[in-house]
């Protein structure tokens, strides 16, 4: 994790307070049983209860240094192809004295790397972006991210890899094949889907109540890649009751 946060960190305070100092990671596939095999016999996780989620959408949940490896499957089935600018996810393993790339079932490139790689001391996630400046804006003005370098941004205890490819394609809808979203755990999900867009976020989903788990919403970066700001009840306290107290 991350030193203790100061009065002017974006992210300890204000209406971008986070409640949880790591990002979550995301993604959907049609080979759940390959997937979850993966993750828990090759990676060694442990899969908390299936989550049912809105639309037929059923997310299987693996913590993995303070974050979730968040593994959904949807009845209908999920596209693959659709473009996505997450490309590869990094995790830091104390027994690893080389970064090491296996890939999952459907063939997304999870690295393993000894702790302290490029910064990394819990998870790193590699993102294609066409322009360098463009991304930087958005996450660290818009987002609030400190700055670990030029390409490199914390987000709490994960690291946000920035690799420009100007060919790179804009991101399609986050219910698609590979690894699709970042969730970034929130105090209060309202006032800060509201403080990200008008910070310059563009809007993906307004905030909405999945049962009392959680209240989600999207916002989309430069190049269209899916950031979820969600408040877990679990973390940050029911939500209802601030809607109650008109707060």
């Amino acid at each position: 994790m991350t030193s203790a946060a100061t009065p002017c960190d974006p992210l300890a305070i204000g209406p971008r307070a986070l409640s949880k100092r790591c990002l979550d990671i995301g993604y959907f596939t049609n080979r759940g049983p390959a997937v979850l095999e993966f993750w828990q016999r090759e990676i060694g996780l442990h899969c908390e209860e299936p989550v049912p989620y809105n639309q037929g959408l059923i997310q299987y949940r693996h913590a993995l240094h303070g974050s979730i490896i968040k593994i959904n499957t949807a009845r209908d089935g999920v596209a693959y192809g659709v473009p996505s600018g997450y490309r590869e996810l990094f995790i830091a393993r104390a027994d690893v004295s080389t970064p090491t790339t296996l890939a999952d079932p459907d063939g997304n490139p999870i690295t393993l790397v000894p702790p302290g790689y490029a910064g990394i001391t819990g998870l790193g996630i590699r993102i294609n972006v066409r322009a360098l400046a463009a991304a930087r804006h958005f996450y660290g003005s818009v987002m609030g991210f400190p700055a670990l370098d030029q390409h490199r941004y914390a987000a709490g205890s994960t690291v946000v890899l920035l690799d420009e490819q100007p060919d790179a394609q804009p991101a399609g809808h986050w219910v698609n094949a590979g690894l699709r979203y970042l969730t970034l755990h929130v105090k209060r999900v309202d006032a800060s889907y509201a403080a990200h867009v008008a910070a310059g976020a563009t809007p993906g989903e307004a905030p909405y109540s999945i049962g009392r788990i959680a209240r989600i919403s999207f916002v989309r970066d430069a190049d269209g890649n899916w950031i979820e700001v969600a408040q877990r009840a679990a973390l940050a306290g029911p939500w209802w009751e601030d809607d109650a107290a008109g707060t």
